[in-house]
C-alpha cells in the first residue's frame, strides 16, 4: 500500500492541576487530573506539496484554515501570531526528527477540540502532544522549544489515570494515581468567564525571590500528598484553604475568593494560573446557584469533567 493511503489519528486529554501551580515548575509534587474531554488530530496525504491546516472548535466551527508551503523555513509572512506559533512547533519537531516532513509529500490535517478553547483545558498542550506523536519526538524536549512550563499538561495528555508529576532536570517524574475522592459529588469546576494567559502567570511567578522558595517546594509536595491520602471533606476543604492562602502569601496576591467570592460558605481553589480558568468550588447542587446567581453559568461536576468517573 502506497504512503499516500496512510491516515493517521491521535488523541490527547485535556488537563487541571489540582496542586502546587507554579510550584510545579521548580520540582514540587503536584497532584493533575486529565479531562474526559481532549483535542483529535487528524492527518492523511495529500497530492499538494503543501500542508493544509484546518483546525475546528469544539462547536464545530473552523477556527483556524492555514496552508504551510515547502520547505517549512520558509516564512509567507503573513503576520500571523497563531500561524507563526504552529510553524514553530512543526520546525521544532523537524529539529528533533530530521526525517519529520524532510519531503514535500503533503498533508491535509484536522484538528478538533472537544472542550471550549477559552476554558484552560489545554487547547496547546493536547495540540503539542499529538504532533509529538505525529512526529516520534520526545514531548517534553518539544515543549521545552516552544511554549515552556512544567509539562504536566504533556503527562495528562496521554495518561487514563491520575497522576503526581515532579519536574526534574532530566525526564520528569510521573506517577499514576488512583484519586476518586467519595466526596466528589461536592466538587464542581466554576469557569470564571475568562481565559488566564499561563505564559503570563509564569512570568510573574519568575520574577519572585527564588531563593526563598526551597522549602517552599517540600511544603507544596506535603499538601500534594495529604490531598491524596484525604479521607473527609472537612480536611479537604481545610487542605484546599491553607493551600490558597500559602500561594497567597508567596506570590502576594489575594485568593480568588477573597477577591470575588468573599462571603461564600465553603472552600473554593484556584487552578493553574491564577485569575482565570476554572476553580474548585465545594459545596452541594443547589449551593451552585451562588455562581449563578453572579452570572458564573458553566459549571461542571467533577465526575463529568475527570477522567475515570
Amino acid at each position: 500500500m502506497k504512503s499516500r493511503f496512510l491516515k493517521h489519528h491521535y488523541y490527547s486529554h485535556g488537563k487541571l492541576l489540582l496542586t502546587s501551580e507554579y510550584l510545579v515548575l521548580d520540582g514540587a509534587q503536584a497532584l493533575a487530573l486529565p479531562t474526559k474531554k481532549g483535542q483529535h488530530l487528524d492527518i492523511k496525504p495529500i497530492d499538494q506539496e503543501a500542508i493544509i491546516w484546518r483546525s475546528y472548535l469544539s462547536t464545530g466551527e473552523l477556527w483556524l484554515d492555514y496552508k504551510f508551503s515547502f520547505p517549512l523555513d520558509s516564512n509567507d509572512g503573513r503576520g500571523d501570531a497563531i500561524y507563526e506559533r504552529l510553524l514553530s512547533i512543526l520546525q521544532a519537531a523537524q529539529k528533533l526528527n530530521n526525517s519529520f516532513l524532510n519531503t514535500r509529500q503533503g498533508y491535509g490535517i484536522e484538528s478538533t477540540l472537544e472542550f471550549q478553547k477559552d476554558w484552560g483545558l489545554g487547547s496547546s498542550s493536547t495540540l503539542l502532544a499529538n504532533i509529538a506523536r505525529w512526529a516520534s519526538v520526545d514531548p517534553y524536549k518539544l515543549l521545552d522549544m516552544t511554549f515552556g512550563g512544567s509539562g504536566y499538561d504533556i503527562a495528562c495528555a496521554t495518561t487514563e489515570s491520575a497522576l503526581i508529576y515532579q519536574k526534574t532536570n532530566t525526564t520528569p517524574i510521573v506517577t499514576p494515581v488512583t484519586y476518586s475522592p467519595h466526596f466528589k459529588e461536592e466538587l464542581y469546576f466554576v469557569y470564571l468567564n475568562k481565559k488566564q494567559n499561563s505564559r503570563e502567570s509564569i512570568q510573574h511567578y519568575r520574577s519572585l525571590d527564588q531563593n526563598a522558595l526551597a522549602e517552599e517546594r517540600a511544603r507544596f509536595s506535603r499538601f500534594t500528598q495529604d490531598l491524596l491520602s484525604c479521607k473527609s471533606i472537612v480536611a479537604f476543604e481545610k487542605l484546599l484553604s491553607e493551600h490558597e492562602d500559602n500561594l497567597s502569601r508567596i506570590l502576594k496576591t489575594p485568593t480568588i475568593k477573597t477577591q470575588l467570592f468573599a462571603d461564600y460558605p465553603r472552600a473554593i481553589k484556584s487552578l493553574g494560573g491564577w485569575g482565570g480558568d476554572f476553580v474548585l468550588a465545594i459545596g452541594t447542587a443547589s449551593q451552585m446557584d451562588y455562581f449563578r446567581n453572579k452570572g458564573y453559568d458553566t459549571i461542571v461536576p467533577y465526575k463529568e469533567m475527570i477522567l475515570g468517573e
